[in-house]
């Protein structure tokens, strides 16, 4: 495998700006989210870090470690480009595989109001009710469901109203204001 010899070499390449970018990515493509974080975080070269691929990887291990916020500062970091909404998709599609749902409904709710797609509204509409799920598990502060509310009056889908009675329910029986 190659990244027992590239872990086997890493000691002796570990200011290597090169080495840790190309290490980076070969652990986060074998799954070694934290392995990749640490190699990624030890790039120094601003170069290498004004490099897409390399903050597209840097927010996949933000994520994959839990940190989703840094993921999505990246985003935020960025000017509008084609990057940047590819950056966003990536961010909307890990974060919710990963179980992130309140990073995923932000960015399926960027997406959704630059194109209003059916699939992007099923990722908001899921990322939603995950959001919420984590709410009640204890998992998400109850602040973030003023974020949530706001985030569906973005969308104009009948389907909002059902969960919308549904969260304002819960949060008036559980004294959580929305405003």
């Amino acid at each position: 495998d190659v990244n027992i010899y590239l872990k086997s070499i890493a000691p002796y390449l570990a200011s290597d700006d090169s080495f840790n970018y190309n290490f980076g990515i070969a652990q986060g493509c074998a799954g070694h989210w934290r392995g990749a974080e640490e190699a990624l975080n030890a790039v120094q070269s601003p170069q290498i870090k004004k490099e897409f691929s390399y903050i597209a990887w840097k927010a996949r291990c933000n994520i994959a470690t839990g940190k989703p916020h840094l993921a999505w500062e990246a985003y935020l970091s960025l000017d509008a480009s084609s990057k940047s909404y590819t950056l966003l998709q990536m961010i909307a599609n890990h974060c919710y595989s990963q179980g992130q749902f309140f990073y995923a409904l932000k960015a399926f709710d960027v997406l959704e109001r630059l194109d209003p797609s059916p699939e992007y509204w099923e990722g908001k509409r899921g990322a939603c009710v995950g959001a919420f799920q984590m709410v009640l598990a204890g998992k998400e502060p109850r602040d973030s469901l003023r974020e949530i509310v706001n985030m569906l009056r973005n969308t104009s889908n009948p389907q909002v109203e059902y969960i919308m009675r549904v969260i304002k329910r819960w949060a008036k029986e559980n004294n959580c204001p929305l405003n």
